[in-house]
């Protein structure tokens, strides 16, 4: 083949948000026939390829799968195992792409293509991120990876990316603290509905959610009866965030409810 690995791996990395959500579709099926017929190795691999590039990417990955069984040995083999990962990837089977990749790490950890392996990890947790309304253990394991690929490869392509993720993975669970402070807030449970404010806060800073959050740290104080903590909590709001709407939804707040206190 004249294309490397690497190079065909640094193409698709970058590309493969985009090809799961055209390709994914037409799949295929890891139940066709993939009988056990002995090929030479480059043309089991070509093969392979070839279905992955026509987007029939379980078969791909089964064919992938083919050439490590039938040469183990072979260099080829190595290549196909991490082939076989993406190719799961693409056709959004992201157990299995996580499995492949973190056993092609086992056996070669300082392979050249190591950080394409932990970042086709991290992509993988990363495209399983569910909706706020939803248990977010998925998303802090798409935390961690995102970090494992940023610390162990911080000059990469992928750790460049990973670090654009991780921004947008924090900003999810920031939403999920405030979707659980509002329901407490609305259910009166207002020292429950803090903790959870004071989370995005003091974790979650630099998120979207950061202003709002101020802003239910003042209503929630104040319906604690700690004036002196709302306006603390809105001239923190006001000093980092002047020209926003939530603080002039505080600003009315704290007049009409802590006119004349002071932050001590």
């Amino acid at each position: 083949m004249k294309r490397t690995l690497r190079t065909s791996l640094t193409r698709t990395a970058l590309m493969g948000a985009a090809i799961a959500a055209t390709t994914a579709c037409a799949g295929g099926s890891a139940d066709e026939d993939v009988a056990y017929v002995a090929r030479d190795v480059e043309t089991l691999y070509a093969e392979a390829q070839r279905r992955l590039d026509k987007g029939n990417t379980l078969f791909a990955a089964a064919l992938f799968d083919e050439v490590e069984r039938q040469h183990p040995y072979s260099p080829w083999a190595r290549r196909a195992q991490l082939m076989s990962a993406f190719s799961y990837y693409v056709a959004r089977d992201y157990n299995k792409a996580i499995a492949n990749a973190q056993r092609f790490l086992s056996i070669h950890p300082g392979n050249k293509d190591a950080p394409y392996a932990y970042y086709l990890i991290a992509l993988s947790y990363y495209e399983q991120i569910s909706d706020v309304n939803r248990d977010q253990k998925i998303t802090e394991q798409a935390k961690t990876a995102l970090r494992e690929v940023n610390r162990r490869f911080p000059q990469t392509e992928y750790a460049a990316d990973a670090r654009l993720k991780l921004d947008l993975v924090d900003d999810h669970l920031a939403g999920k603290e405030m979707e659980i402070g509002r329901h407490y807030q609305r259910s009166g449970q207002w020292l429950a509905s803090a903790l959870r404010f004071r989370n995005v806060v003091n974790n979650f800073e630099t998120t979207s959610h950061t202003p709002e959050a101020l802003y239910r740290l003042v209503e929630s104080s104040l319906a604690l009866g700690l004036k002196q903590e709302a306006v603390k909590y809105a001239a923190v709001l006001g000093a980092n965030y002047p020209g926003d709407e939530w603080y002039e939804k505080a600003f009315e707040l704290v007049d009409d409810n802590a006119s004349g206190v002071t932050v001590g």
